[in-house]
């Protein structure tokens, strides 16, 4: 743990790390925790609990299950830990939680996946009920949020940190993923959903958000950027801290409002170049329009 009387700078850690308690079946790797303040007045951490896969060959060390982790905390001091989310999908990654009940049930943002690494029939950013945190279960996951061809959410998609409620729509952050020449690549894009239906996606622009760029492009993973967290102040300034490359830590800051501009007026994906190439002719055309005195 970390803190800063301004969120930017001047951070000091906690002398002892986090002690957090194992299930069960022990994990040999957690990671991507999310942490969110709920309406029922407990902050929970949902993570990735990485295991061994079982059935994995004796010759191969890199098999392996992910699922979705959650303990929770009222002081970030004493962590209790529940049992691992249950969803009809065989792995799961980048789980969160929502910070309100819907219809009384604890709601979930999940990215079901096939395997460790690809998501396979997963079709993106998946929205699902439980009626209980202490044992969550899932019985079936709507996709809210798909991957789509040729895009930056191409090879998979899934949530960052919790949406902000704001008086437009819940506003999303999210990273996605297309596999290129140089590997997979990482940014993030933003999305907004309807404020009484969160599986109704209502705006999204086109393209990244935020992508690597000079020495963010460079680490343990190459060219990678992930956010897990964002702060709104009193004051509407929204904090959104991000990891590039898995190897540093960055916070870039903005406001509410320009977020929200961003988000509804920025035009969606056509999803075919000459959709963009007309949208640039038209924005042209308007700008020629407005220079006219």
């Amino acid at each position: 743990m970390a803190e800063s009387d301004n969120g930017i700078d001047g951070f000091n850690f906690w002398e002892e790390p986090v002690t957090l308690p194992e299930g069960d079946t022990p994990d040999t790797n957690v990671y991507d925790m999310r942490i969110v303040a709920h309406e029922d007045g407990w902050m929970y951490g949902l993570f990735c609990t990485e295991r061994k896969d079982p059935n994995a060959p004796a010759h191969d060390q890199s098999m392996a299950v992910a699922q979705c982790g959650i303990v929770r905390t009222k002081d970030l001091k004493t962590w209790e830990r529940l049992a691992d989310l249950k969803t009809p999908s065989p792995q799961q990654r980048n789980v969160v939680l929502h910070p309100e009940f819907v219809d009384g049930k604890y709601a979930f943002y999940t990215r079901p996946q096939d395997g460790f690494i690809e998501s396979g029939t997963g079709g993106g950013i998946g929205f699902g009920l439980s009626a209980s945190i202490e044992n969550a279960v899932i019985e079936k996951e709507l996709i809210v949020d798909n991957k789509n061809y040729h895009t930056v959410y191409e090879a998979k998609n899934g949530m960052g940190p919790e949406p902000i409620k704001t008086e437009h729509g819940w506003l999303f952050l999210a990273h996605g993923v297309r596999n290129t020449a140089a590997g997979l690549r990482y940014v993030l894009y933003m999305f907004m959903t309807d404020l009484n239906d969160l599986t109704k996606v209502i705006y999204k622009p086109a393209g990244y958000f935020l992508a690597p760029e000079g020495e963010e492009r460079i680490g343990d993973v190459s060219n990678v950027v992930f956010s897990n967290g964002w702060i709104l102040d009193e004051q509407g300034t929204v904090f959104i801290y991000y990891a590039s490359s898995d190897t540093r830590m960055h916070v870039a800051t903005s406001t509410l409002d320009i977020l929200v501009d961003y988000v509804m007026n920025t035009p969606a994906d056509g999803l075919r170049s000459a959709a963009t190439v007309n949208r640039i002719l038209g924005n042209i055309e308007k700008n020629k329009v407005g220079s006219v005195i």
